[in-house]
């Protein structure tokens, strides 16, 4: 089976459209080990097409419009911060101590971007948080050096941090979080309620383009890369999106702007702030939460809560790990997931842990769930109910290691949405790159070994690739990557630059 008639079928597409698909491929492109390639392009491919489907839902008749898929601008797309210039400037990819560790029986990955992850990390060690960078990377390194990696990984974890020890292919298949994430679906869809289907108005071109999320209205709860992909793509198809943020919990700079093309930014406490939020509620078609499950309940925003206050609501979640198992409450980004589930142990040799050639699982599953939210308005329009849709990166990433094909080898016989072993690598070392004894700044993007990552510009530079473009915005001049997901008749870029991160007001325009 195609990846891209796979990704549909599991979102519960008519297979007939996938005909409407053409991809054009470039091998060149996010060379790795596993089939990055296919799966970037599979998850792109079909979110395109639920578009297309919403937008001939939406407007005059004449058919399910044809969707294009350029390998060239998908690559651009899942490497989109190494193409970002805010005023000329590169952005700040990882932090000094996010990165890989040798410890005394292996390695260990630490996530510490965020301030208070990294303050969380070094307590977690024993050492202040105030610690300067350099002396802090040399105290961390020599600690871990003589700690078990599963203990620094629990040690971490307990204090409120983010750290994962290497595990093989065949270890993370074999834990209780591995068996767990294996027996669930790709994406996790459903109806909450029996609401009257979903009345759409007709929707005209507009400024040329044909919009299919014109006049809808989406909440954007999330952070980080994954959940911001999902409603970036939905800004760029034509809602209104609100990305919410606590107050006191600030975006990464550079990271905002990355993923905040077409939406506009507000911060919102919603622990004092309780009947703004239920005003934004009240008015919102779609609500996409990216934090760790669970940890909104509280606020009674599980999918069951926010239908049952809004009826005819979207729910789209996604999380890390998965909302199931032992690891449901744990934090976790792309580069821990890679480590945790073995993919860090395929991409990488003997002696170097290795890493895939972009952050593949935060875009993917990104883009999967965008289409799943498309795919459920297409079928709110036809039967009605409020629905949800859920996603995980381990679950992506159990899809590459055992899914997606290479390029010109068959799928068939290869188990869909179930653990395994992919690659000829080595299963008992691997991890994400790193240099010396205590690993260095990894990009998170730089492939296994000597194996050079190629993304659109290569060729002749990055300015010279036909998937990025120039800008002025609030925050200066940007070169950014295009959007990959492309249909006939349907928006080319953004009809908005990202502006500063809580400018704006908390309701909707």
């Amino acid at each position: 089976m195609d990846e891209i008639e796979y990704v549909w079928s599991v979102l519960g597409g008519d297979a007939a459209l996938t005909a409407r698909v053409a991809r054009a491929a470039r091998p060149e492109v996010l060379e790795a080990r596993l089939p990055v390639r296919a799966l970037a392009s599979a998850c792109v491919g079909a979110c395109a097409l639920a578009a297309a489907e919403l937008a001939a839902r939406r407007a005059a008749p004449g058919g399910v419009p044809a969707v294009r898929v350029d390998d060239g601008a998908v690559a651009a797309a899942f490497t989109s911060e190494r193409h970002l210039r805010i005023g000329g400037r590169e952005p700040v990819s990882f932090a000094p101590l996010s990165r890989l560790w040798r410890t005394a029986d292996g390695w260990v990955r630490t996530h510490a971007n965020y301030p208070h992850h990294r303050a969380r990390l070094l307590a977690a060690l024993g050492l202040a948080r105030d610690t300067e960078d350099a002396r802090a990377v040399d105290a961390v390194g020599s600690l871990l050096a003589g700690l078990p990696a599963r203990s620094v990984e629990e040690t971490v974890y307990a204090a409120g941090g983010a750290a994962v020890a290497l595990r093989t292919p065949g270890e993370w298949a074999a834990s209780e979080q591995g068996r767990a994430v294996a027996g669930r679906p790709l994406v996790e869809r459903g109806v909450l309620d029996a609401s009257p289907a979903r009345t759409f108005a007709p929707v005209p071109p507009s400024a040329g383009a044909l919009l299919p999320a014109a006049g809808l209205r989406v909440l954007d709860l999330t952070r980080v890369i994954a959940g911001p992909v999902t409603t970036r793509t939905l800004a760029l198809l034509g809602a209104d999106v609100l990305r919410v943020d606590p107050p006191g919990l600030p975006e990464l700079p550079d990271q905002h702007v990355d993923t905040g093309f077409g939406k506009r930014s507000a911060t919102l406490d919603l622990t004092s702030d309780q009947a703004a939020f239920e005003e934004l509620l009240g008015a919102a078609d779609v609500v996409v939460t990216g934090y760790r499950p669970g940890s909104l309940d509280r606020f009674g925003l599980s999918p069951r809560a926010l239908a049952a206050r809004r009826p005819g609501l979207v729910v789209a979640r996604l999380s890390a790990w998965g909302a199931y198992g032992p690891w449901a409450g744990r934090r976790g980004f792309d580069s821990l997931v890679q480590v945790g589930t073995g993919i860090a142990a395929l991409e990488g040799t003997a002696d170097r842990p290795g890493a895939l050639p972009a952050q593949a699982l935060d875009h993917g599953t990104g883009y999967l769930l965008a289409a799943g939210v498309l795919r459920a308005l297409t079928e709110q329009s036809r039967h009605g109910g409020s629905r949800y849709v859920e996603v995980a990166l381990a679950r992506t990433a159990a899809w590459l290691s055992a899914g997606p094909a290479p390029d010109g080898a068959s799928g068939a016989g290869r188990p869909h949405g179930v653990g395994g072993s992919a690659g000829s690598a080595s299963a008992d070392t691997g991890g994400t790159r790193g240099t010396g004894g205590t690993g260095g700044p990894s990009t998170m993007g730089t492939g296994s070994g000597a194996r050079r990552v190629r993304a659109a510009g290569d060729a002749g530079g990055p300015g010279a690739s036909p998937w990025l473009r120039e800008r002025e915005s609030p925050l200066g001049r940007l070169r950014y990557a295009l959007p990959p997901v492309r249909f006939e008749g349907g928006p080319t870029d953004w009809e908005r630059a990202p502006g500063p991160w809580g400018a704006d007001a908390a309701r909707w325009v």
